[in-house]
């Protein structure tokens, strides 16, 4: 059985059902098992959370893949989830933001490979474009479910037209420098900033609710697990 933790706090213990389903093993790389089993949030949670972090919640139009998206703190399951992304946190509670070779700031992760979990794309992007490690088990915030209206899926073998964009936040180390492959972002820096400086960064390139996302993984960090 594995026991996990979703972002309204509600955490229990089952082996069989859910979103994200699978069994909780060690990566490759050495990293601690993932939990397999986040549960969705409770109605009255959910509906705070959203009360509270309104841009973050509000439906979204992402031209660059004309997608329609809806962020929610409940979990879509496994075959949806095309990308991750981590809200990283090193000692001092800092945040671990990448710039990339066009001044471009964002939040490690990225897309799935085919076949591949999320425990490996979780930690491989980490290593790829942050030097990074998990030091514990990330805790899911919720995810944006999209619909294109694309003929076509981004790579062939992703869910279409429906997608989903999974976002988490975990204690890292910052141990090595970013593997920068040919096929991804080309990160010219990795920085540890406070939450306030990151909120800054984040959106000099992106919308209001990237802010938002960042005060959601504070305050959840600062919570008991």
């Amino acid at each position: 059985m594995t026991h996990t933790t979703d972002a309204t706090g509600t955490s229990e213990t089952d082996g069989t059902t859910g979103a994200l389903t699978g069994t909780a093993t060690p990566d490759d790389a050495g990293a601690p098992p993932i939990p397999r089993q986040p549960r969705p949030a409770g109605a009255g949670r959910a509906a705070e959370l959203a009360a509270r972090f309104p841009a973050l919640h509000a439906p979204q139009y992402w031209a660059w893949g004309r997608y329609d998206a809806q962020f929610s703190t409940v979990l879509p399951p496994d075959e949806l989830v095309t990308n991750i992304h981590l809200v990283g946190f090193t000692d001092g509670g800092r945040v671990v933001l990448c710039r990339d070779d066009r001044d471009h700031w964002f939040l490690p992760g990225g897309t799935r490979e085919h076949g591949e979990s999320v425990d490996s794309c979780l930690v491989r992007e980490l290593r790829e474009e942050a030097g990074a490690r998990l030091l514990g088990e990330p805790v899911w915030l919720g995810a944006h479910r999209c619909v294109t209206d694309d003929p076509v899926p981004y790579r062939p073998w992703q869910p279409h037209p429906e997608k989903a964009w999974l976002w988490g936040w975990a204690e890292i180390a910052v141990d090595s420098v970013p593997t920068n492959p040919d096929d991804g972002e080309q990160v010219v820096e990795v920085r540890a900033a406070d939450p306030a400086e990151a909120q800054r960064l984040l959106l000099s390139g992106h919308d209001a609710w990237w802010g938002e996302l960042i005060a959601l993984a504070v305050e959840l960090r600062s919570r008991p697990h």
